[in-house]
Formats: C-alpha cells, sequence, structure tokens
C-alpha cells in the first residue's frame, strides 16, 4: 500500500471533508478538482484531462490506493423539458467522468500490481423517483450498476470498489437554503435521526468503505435514514 489517496472533487462539499478527514489520518492527498483548490485541474468529462491527472499523481506522489470520486452535478426539471444538451451534461458529470476515472485509477492499480480501493459518491435518488429529478436519478442509478460492474472485473485485482449513497446533505448543491424553514426543515422532520445530514457525515461514511477489506460491489446509504420514510405514512 502506497498510503497515497485521491479526491476527485475535493475542492469544496462532501470532496473537502473527504480529503480532510484523510489528511488528518496521515495519508498523502492529491484533490483533483475545477475550482480551487485543488492539486491538479481535472474536468472529469475529459478522458484526456483524466489520464493526464492520473500520470501527473503517480509522477509526484506515487499510484493512489485510495480513490475517492465526489465530483457531480445537481439537476432539476421534469422529464417533458429536459433538453438533449442538458441530459448529456449531467450524464457526462455523474456516471462517464467516474467511469473514466475509475478505468485510470484501475489501470495505474493494476500497472504497479497494487491492490487498492475505489469509493464514488451515488446518491439515495439513485433508487428513489424523485419527480422534477429525472435525469439526476438516472445518472446516479448508472453510478450504482457501473460500481457493481466494475467490483466484478477488477476484483481478481485486489481492487474493491463501492459507493456511498447520501440522502440530502448541506452543501452548496441546496443552494444556500436555510435549514431550519421550508422544504428542508420537512426533509429534517421525515428523516429518521432528525437532521439533514452534514458533509462530514457522509466522509465517515466514505473512509469506512476504504477500511472495510471484505466488502466490495456495495452501495452504502448514509442518510440519516430518510429513505426509511414511506410516503404511504403522512408523518
Amino acid at each position: 500500500m502506497t498510503n497515497v489517496s485521491v479526491v476527485v472533487g475535493g475542492a469544496s462539499g462532501i470532496g473537502a471533508a473527504i480529503a480532510a478527514a484523510q489528511k488528518a489520518a496521515g495519508r498523502t492527498v492529491l484533490i483533483w478538482d475545477i475550482a480551487p483548490p485543488y492539486d491538479l485541474v481535472c474536468d472529469i468529462r475529459d478522458p484526456d484531462q483524466v489520464e493526464t491527472a492520473m500520470s501527473d499523481t503517480v509522477e509526484r506522489v506515487g499510484v493512489p490506493d485510495q480513490v475517492t470520486i465526489s465530483a457531480g452535478v445537481g439537476h432539476g426539471g421534469p422529464l417533458l423539458d429536459i433538453e438533449p444538451d442538458e441530459w448529456d451534461r449531467v450524464m457526462a458529470i455523474n456516471a462517464r467522468g467516474p467511469w473514466l476515472t475509475m478505468r485510470a485509477a484501475a489501470r495505474a492499480m493494476i500497472d504497479a500490481q497494487l491492490p487498492g480501493s475505489i469509493v464514488a459518491t451515488s446518491s439515495i435518488s439513485s433508487r428513489l423517483a424523485d419527480r422534477t429529478m429525472g435525469a439526476y436519478c438516472s445518472s446516479k442509478a448508472a453510478l450504482d450498476m457501473l460500481v457493481k460492474v466494475a467490483a466484478r472485473e477488477w476484483a481478481p485485482h485486489g481492487i474493491r470498489v463501492n459507493a456511498v449513497a447520501p440522502g440530502v446533505t448541506n452543501t452548496a448543491m441546496l443552494g444556500g437554503a436555510p435549514l431550519e424553514t421550508g422544504w428542508l426543515k420537512g426533509v429534517a422532520g421525515r428523516t429518521a435521526l432528525g437532521r439533514v445530514g452534514e458533509p462530514t457525515d457522509i466522509a465517515e461514511a466514505a473512509l469506512a468503505l476504504h477500511q472495510l477489506d471484505w466488502v466490495t460491489g456495495h452501495i452504502l446509504d448514509c442518510d440519516g435514514g430518510l429513505s426509511l420514510h414511506s410516503p404511504i405514512v403522512p408523518a
């Protein structure tokens, strides 16, 4: 093991919390992102940028044995109204980009004969039918299956692939909506543990998956019990 971590989308939100936690644990951490602060600029939609970022990572600090992919984009809009370009953008960032990144990481690990762990950030929306979120839900569902197939294919090389699936989490993706009023107050009320998630909550789950040597192909819900709520029960 090399004690090297890559956090894709690690400049803010959940990714920043993961990077901070790994640094606190004494790991060497490189952040890939398109906005500062980053160590390497990488738009995961671009295969050339992904390959270059991995090559630069290996040259600077060695082959990473833990790669976390938290880059993603939210989206809202009825299926009848979404433009094809919008759909393609969401899929490119939330599904194609993680595939390109996971592939680059796996290739580097295999070439170095190094076992490793890859954790992607999915969402409970990958299996919940949220109205007006069809593109987002579909992209995260695609990511979940990508994780499972990658886990099957790369297991012989000692590479584990998992995902953490957050519920509603207090990041910039919420657009600054207040937690104490409006729709987020309702979300907290429907969450078994009584609040909206924080980036550190998701970081703890992601780091745990990196450490679980007998777990692969797993999508770990990290939502405080939000997905336990039944739409049939009014309270």
